[in-house]
């Protein structure tokens, strides 16, 4: 089964509460604060590997949890750490976020296109802090910890593009898995009706000093870029080749289709779905030349790709600059033309390769996370009417999470900290008076104004 495309609900490890624990020992009066930290919760974290070929894992299972953080003890020990969870994709996996709600893809997270490249998707919650943590000149003994910090959770999409130099197009039953079974050690199904090819197949080509990997796409028709078919599912693979094979049918198979309208569907259907292949440097292969009876169509094609070569170079003036414009005369079944096809595509893709220039690394995963930061830190506050303010952000709900609510101490611990965030001043420039009532996370507190400044933490205020 070829998977290429899956949604999946991902979730970190919970980090581990706190201890509040006070050292007990004979002969050793007033022992001071020993309660250990909470472990780190487990991160769920994508990772590209070669092995993998598709996302079938992902078919039938959709949902993953790393292992949670253990509790601290007594005697400053320290709860252990939640195992990492590692989910293996394939090569050429781009990474989003994804609206269960809208059905619709969000940002991009990451591009994995290297075997061991790894993206965390669901960060796991750091253990809270056990009560040696919150000793003061003025509270020798602190009788609270932190609860642990919850764990990121959020689903996203799975897509899969193949990764490969050159990709063989062309309408069903062209011929393009007789020529990936002849030019490299591929062996896909080959039979003469349309559509034998239902999933993608990669084969390696050497030539001399060179080499390349190359995609049999299944065909296209029609209406392709508007998801007729299966048009949608196999025009991504072709997205991140260097080359397009244009494989064109000189028979016009047993429908007895025009070999040139063949070429200019697809050219068309290719240029609806992704302005950018249209303009993909492009081979354009006759195939079933064997055949007796094709000459002329062969002719009529070859007039036609030169044209196109001359209307994409600027028009008449410059058809003797135009040099690309030859179509390769191929026959699968008897090999004929095969070897100079070969040679032509991985000179070709060596010049495209070689004209782009060094990966700089654009860390999708770095990027990602730092937006996911900035947006944690914003909080909102919202005059609910009647003296009643409600504040909400990731930031803001994580302090009222870790909190013991049955700790007349945590209370102050936390009441300090969102003072800190700003979530204090932000209630003041929103109107909030001493004595009116602030909910988060369905949580009542009583306002009292403090003078604080703190810019760190972005806020907005809505009426």
């Amino acid at each position: 089964m070829f998977t290429d495309q899956s949604h999946i609900f991902v979730r970190g490890g919970d980090g581990g509460a706190g201890c509040m624990s006070f050292r007990r020992e004979a002969h050793v009066p007033k022992g001071g604060p020993d309660g250990g930290d909470g472990g780190r919760g487990g991160d769920v974290i994508l990772e590209a590997d070669k092995a993998v070929s598709s996302l079938i894992d992902y078919r039938f299972k959709h949902h993953f949890k790393a292992q949670r953080g253990t509790h601290g003890k007594g005697s400053k020990m320290n709860g252990a750490e939640g195992e990492d969870l590692i989910l293996k994709v394939p090569l050429g996996t781009i990474v989003r976020e994804y609206d269960v709600e809208t059905k619709e893809a969000g940002e991009m997270i990451a591009d994995l296109t290297s075997h061991g490249e790894r993206v965390i998707v669901a960060k796991g919650g750091q253990g809270g802090l056990g009560n040696t943590h919150f000793v003061t000149p003025t509270r020798r003994a602190p009788a609270f910890a932190e609860l642990g910090e919850p764990a990121e959770e959020r689903w996203i999409e799975l897509e899969m593009k193949l990764m490969a130099d050159a990709a063989l197009v062309g309408m069903p039953s062209a011929g393009k898995s007789s020529i990936i079974a002849r030019i490299s050690a591929a062996r896909p199904k080959i039979a003469d009706y349309p559509f034998t090819t239902l999933v993608p197949n990669l084969g390696m080509v050497r030539s001399d000093d060179y080499s390349f990997v190359v995609a049999d796409v299944p065909g296209l028709i029609e209406g392709a870029a508007a998801g007729k078919g299966l048009g949608h599912e196999f025009l991504r693979h072709i997205e991140r080749t260097a080359l397009i094979i244009h494989v064109v049918d000189m028979t016009g198979s047993y429908e007895q289709r025009d070999p040139v309208e063949d070429y200019e569907i697809i050219n068309r259907e290719l240029a609806l779905y992704a302005n950018e292949l249209a303009e993909r440097p492009q081979i354009v292969v006759a195939n079933k030349i064997d055949i007796p009876g094709n000459e002329e169509a062969i002719r009529r094609l070859e007039e036609r790709v030169r044209a196109d070569a001359i209307e994409a170079a600027g028009g008449d003036e410059f058809a003797d600059s135009v040099q690309e414009a030859r179509v390769f005369r191929v026959s699968a079944v008897t090999g004929e033309g095969i070897p100079s096809l070969i040679a032509a595509v991985a000179q070709k893709v060596h010049e495209i390769r070689s004209a782009i220039p060094e990966d700089e690394g654009a860390q999708y995963g770095q990027v990602w996370e730092h937006k996911r930061l900035q947006r944690d830190r914003k909080f909102t506050v919202k005059n609910l009417g009647g003296n009643v303010f409600a504040v909400d952000g990731k930031a803001v709900e994580r302090v009222v999470i870790q909190t013991d609510w049955e700790n007349d101490e945590a209370l102050d611990y936390m009441e300090r900290r969102l003072r800190g965030m700003g979530v204090d001043k932000a209630l003041a420039a929103a109107g909030a008076q001493n004595g009116d009532e602030i909910r988060i996370l369905g949580r009542a507190f009583t306002y009292q104004s403090a003078s604080w400044d703190d810019d760190d933490y972005d806020f907005e205020y809505e009426e």
